[in-house]
């Protein structure tokens, strides 16, 4: 929040309060689920964290393999 003051909340702190205000939610729930690296040249790394709880693409027990 902004106020006179305050100063202004960071992208963190209201992702933080965002993900954490839900009856029920906990401090897990607002864990960072991917890593961020500027490489330099204008390329952006983007990398899902290998400890995210919920990751993109099918659950791999559903998968059927042949």
């Amino acid at each position: 929040m902004t106020d006179s003051d305050q100063t202004p909340n960071t992208h963190d702190e209201n992702r933080h309060d965002q993900l954490t205000t839900a009856p029920n939610a906990t401090e897990a729930d607002a864990a960072p689920r991917i890593d961020v690296t500027e490489q330099g040249d204008g390329v952006t790394r983007i990398d899902i964290r290998d400890d995210a709880a919920v990751r993109p693409g099918a659950d791999p027990e559903e998968t059927e393999q042949g």
